[in-house]
């Protein structure tokens, strides 16, 4: 297949545009590149990209391809809560306006990365598909209303699918150190302390990279009618913790690290379980390599290897509000996170598709 991947220069893309490579199909990204610098470790080979923001896509950006991958988005509760009216207006917004320009374009499959997120105030239970949507930020309410928008968009000739993907971890050449296990394994190398922000009692699902991106492939490869307009869960339901048991895991693979509770931390309202089982059942192809106990392994290791510094860890490089700030402090970023002078004048490149690393 030919499949544009929107987002492919960010934590997740990254790994993704490699691995739906080595499955055999042809990659073209799509990217604003406000992560661009935010390299860890030795960068992928070239791919041919699209240096572009998703709200200035055009229809015939879109024609040839079989497939869209649609990750772009702002990518986490912070950095949506700064600013909610462009977490909507990407978010949703732009997604949407994505999708029906791939629809007229002919574009027949549309994968798009929703959340987990959408389930927000969860329970003890575990949540399937048909849970009852409970956001309780703009991030994970502009997903359900992604989803929402593009069963209407459902038909013969469009097929979307929403991935409700768990917590990602692990390595990525853009790495995030703002999700939970990273962050975790973070502090612990840089500092000898698992700091944890809440009382350590609230559930996650946890998903490696890799696994994360196994799973969009699955989904590619799918025959049609076991993925149109249905939603999955991403990830594996054995890979459900606690903050506290995630940070035990920590504590057993960076030697002299202690844990510790932020002062006047309470329990996190983000609290959910869920039930991967759908996805496993349906798709037998998708098989998951990782554990997360695994993956703190891998974490630590890979700290090790780049040489992490606590000045590192705690900069903008790899915790995207941050960046972002960084960028807009520097006149380089608007409020309405476009490119004050442009993508072509704030790189040095022109304004056409080019070859970028990734």
């Amino acid at each position: 297949m030919r499949v544009l991947l929107t987002g492919h220069n960010g934590y997740v893309g990254s790994v993704m545009s490699r691995m739906v490579r080595a499955a055999g199909h042809k990659v073209v990204g799509l990217d604003t590149y406000l992560f661009e610098d935010c390299t860890f470790g030795p960068e992928g080979p070239d791919l041919e990209s699209l240096r572009m923001d998703i709200r200035d896509v055009s229809e015939d950006d879109l024609v040839g391809f079989d497939a869209v991958i649609h990750l772009a988005a702002l990518c986490n509760d912070p950095l949506g809560n700064m600013n909610p009216e462009f977490t909507y207006a990407i978010n949703h917004g732009a997604s949407v306006r994505l999708a029906c320009l791939a629809k007229a374009a002919g574009v027949p499959r549309f994968l798009f990365a929703s959340s987990c997120s959408l389930y927000g105030l969860g329970s003890d239970g575990f949540l399937q598909e048909d849970a009852p949507f409970n956001p309780i930020t703009p991030y994970g309410h502009s997903k359900i209303l992604v989803e929402q928008d593009l069963a209407r968009l459902a038909d013969d000739d469009f097929s979307p699918t929403y991935m409700r993907n768990a917590t990602a971890f692990g390595v990525s050449p853009r790495l995030r150190n703002d999700i939970v296990v990273n962050n975790l394994v973070g502090h612990a190398f840089t500092s000898g302390k698992i700091l944890i922000q809440s009382d350590g009692t609230p559930w996650r699902p946890l998903v490696h990279v890799e696994d994360f991106s196994r799973a969009f492939v699955a989904v590619l490869e799918a025959p049609r009618e076991k993925v149109h307009n249905e939603a999955f869960n991403v990830g594996r339901t054995s890979e459900n913790y606690r903050v506290r048991d995630l940070a035990e895991m920590v504590l057993g693979a960076v030697p002299g690290s202690t844990v510790e509770y932020a002062p006047g931390g309470g329990p996190d309202p983000r609290n959910y379980r869920v039930d991967c089982s759908k996805l496993a059942e349906t798709l037998p192809a998708f098989q998951p390599q990782w554990t997360v106990r695994k993956g703190v392994e891998e974490l630590h290791a890979a700290f090790q290897r780049n040489q992490l510094t606590a000045a590192e860890f705690a900069g903008h490089r790899y915790l995207r509000i941050k960046n972002i700030q960084r960028l807009q402090r520097e006149g380089r970023l608007g409020d309405d996170m476009r490119w004050v002078a442009g993508v072509p004048e704030a790189f040095g490149l022109r304004p056409s598709a080019v070859t970028a690393r990734v």
